[in-house]
């Protein structure tokens, strides 16, 4: 057992933090910005709250956190009251946001010089990975500290990885995002051709999913958007917020991403039409409008 905090207790935070608790046997303190919803943590799993990411930091062996943006994890390490301001010598802090690679170098510069350690281990998986306990985590950082982090990563795990120093755990997660892009709307765009051509589309997919079409996509979001439902996994927003960093990325490193650019406008159209909590799947619906 070890003493654990976790910082930010949102849709896929809540829980893995639970997993932390009920699988892992850790001794856990949350803190979330909204203490209601720590408290409520608290009342479902046991455990400590703090009230402020200092207080939850201070005196523990791992430190998570899975909160929106790159500002926000800025705040809760580096800003007033932050985590790195108790972080106590050697231990490792475990960023599960989707975040920039720069503010992961940032960080971990920044958690050395508090004799601690710092992972970047964004998730893949989306809430009901978070919920089952079977996400996958992409990590970047120090060997040493991911030996000593990888046990308690893989309670809400089914695979997690060190992809290379500080920033290749984003990094792996853009490249992620950059197939999902494409994927669904490859996906989408089969289904709207499918429907016009007077296809069955059950029947369709039922036969493509088994050669080299296939796709956990394909798998898994075709039926609700067939039905036209868009209520089922990770929001449009979240998307948008994710291909912003990779594009932002990919003008630094010189990548070309032409179709990620395009299906990023997609989005856009989606969130125009009123859709922005509509999970990816909806690049149908600007088909169909």
């Amino acid at each position: 057992m070890a003493k654990v905090a976790f910082i930010g207790l949102g849709v896929m935070g809540y829980p893995m933090a639970g997993h932390l608790k009920v699988r892992g046997g850790h001794e856990l303190t949350v803190y979330n910005r909204t203490a209601e919803k720590a408290q409520k943590w608290a009342t479902a799993f046991g455990g400590r709250t703090a009230a402020t990411p200092a207080d939850a930091a201070d005196g523990q062996d791992f430190v998570f956190s899975c909160v929106g943006n790159d500002d926000d994890l800025r705040s809760v390490t580096i800003g007033k009251d932050g985590a790195f301001e108790t972080i106590k010598p050697g231990a490792v802090f475990i960023d599960n946001t989707t975040a920039s690679a720069e503010v992961a170098r940032e960080l971990y510069a920044a958690a050395h010089a508090k004799n601690a350690h710092f992972i970047d281990a964004p998730v893949s998986g989306g809430q009901a990975g978070a919920e089952n306990g079977v996400l996958t985590v992409m990590c970047g950082g120090d060997e040493d500290a991911f030996d000593r982090a990888k046990p308690v990563i893989a309670v809400y795990a089914r695979m997690v990885g060190l992809m290379g120093p500080v920033g290749a755990g984003q990094l792996t997660k853009m490249i992620n995002q950059i197939c999902i892009a494409g994927l669904v709307q490859g996906l989408a765009e089969g289904i709207h051709f499918g429907k016009k051509a007077g296809l069955d589309i059950e029947k369709v997919i039922d036969v493509i999913s088994k050669g080299a079409a296939g796709s956990w996509q394909m798998e898994n979001r075709h039926k609700t958007m067939n039905a036209g439902k868009y209520d089922f996994g990770f929001a449009v927003d979240w998307m948008r917020k994710d291909l912003d960093i990779v594009l932002a990325e990919a003008r630094r490193n010189g990548a070309k991403l032409p179709v990620t650019a395009l299906v990023d406008q997609f989005y856009a159209d989606i969130q125009a039409l009123g859709g922005n909590r509509w999970d990816t799947s909806s690049l149908l619906a600007r088909l169909e409008k």
